[in-house]
């Protein structure tokens, strides 16, 4: 009788074990099932008409380049990654004889039917004089982002916005843009009377808003060039200086970075800093992925070679 009733008890208390186990499973597969939000972030800068690739003629950039693998890679992208934004630093004018003969507009229409989601200004952009950008910009289905350029007066008047709102799934990208210094560096008949503000005060007052609006992550578009040797203003200062930006896509110097330079900015937390060379011979990519309280972490950062005999 005694040993029946170890039997019984023992029996039970294994029952019960498994009870309680099986009420734990839901909780550990809801835990490991928990939503997160991912976009995948392309960028190009100072492609400077370079509509074309390269001649195969046995160079050191034969083949590369190139809207039609470009597009095709942005194509192929888009097809696995549910959200993407397409973005360009600038300098998208001058180089080829494309704009030479034609001012930019084959340049800001190849962009388009590609899709980009918006671009910020390089003093390249300026060759043509004000008027002409303006006119090319008929062609453009995507913004003009610079906060640090005031234009009114100009042709460009009303032409150019400081910041956009991207709503991608349950994620809001707030972008912004900045320009490099004009003076010296385009003819002032060229940009008129438009008027250069201190770069890393605009971007700050900038990205304050968009953090107000409840932007998930800040972007800056920048051509103000990765780094000097001087206090000449550039990515690097503007990361260190600033508060909210989470990551600036640079242009101008044409550096080609193997992987995102990290910088301490002014909050003690992390702003990176990103820039694919010149000519549209890369597109950077970088992968990010928001845990359920908007926590982001770049998943992975590569750069992407473009050109006629990557495709073959």
């Amino acid at each position: 009788m005694q040993t029946n009733r170890r039997n019984f008890l023992k029996d039970s208390a294994m029952a019960g074990g498994a009870i309680v186990a099986a009420n734990l499973l839901p909780t550990v597969v809801f835990a490991s099932d928990e939503k997160v939000d991912k976009i995948t972030i392309l960028h190009t800068n100072d492609v400077h008409s370079r509509l074309e690739s390269f001649p195969l003629d046995g160079s050191k950039n034969a083949g590369l380049g190139g809207v039609a693998a470009r597009a095709e890679l942005i194509k192929t992208i888009r097809a696995e990654s549910a959200q993407v934004l397409l973005l360009d630093a600038g300098d998208i004018f001058q180089g080829t004889p494309y704009f030479n003969l034609y001012k930019g507009e084959p340049e800001i229409k190849a962009m388009s039917m590609m899709g980009y989601d918006a671009c910020t200004m390089g003093n390249h952009d300026f060759d043509g004089g004000m008027e002409n950008f303006t006119t090319q910009l008929k062609h453009a289905s995507f913004p003009v982002i610079i906060c640090n350029y005031e234009v009114t007066n100009t042709p460009m008047e009303g032409k150019t916005i400081p910041y956009q709102i991207f709503n991608k799934g349950n994620l809001k990208i707030g972008i912004l843009g900045v320009g490099i210094e004009l003076k010296g560096l385009v003819p002032d008949n060229l940009y008129g009377n438009t008027i250069y503000k201190n770069p890393i005060e605009c971007a700050n007052k900038t990205a304050e808003l968009l953090k107000r609006k409840g932007c998930d992550m800040i972007i800056c578009l920048s051509h103000l060039g990765d780094r000097y040797f001087d206090d000449k203003i550039s990515d690097e200062i503007l990361a260190k200086e600033c508060f909210d930006i989470d990551l600036i896509i640079g242009g101008h110097t044409h550096r080609l970075f193997p992987e995102p330079r990290k910088y301490t900015n002014r909050r003690g937390g992390e702003t990176l800093v990103n820039q694919v060379g010149w000519a549209g011979m890369h597109v950077g990519r970088l992968d990010y992925s928001f845990s359920k309280n908007k926590k982001k972490n770049l998943d992975k950062a590569h750069l992407n070679v473009i050109g006629e005999k990557i495709m073959k």
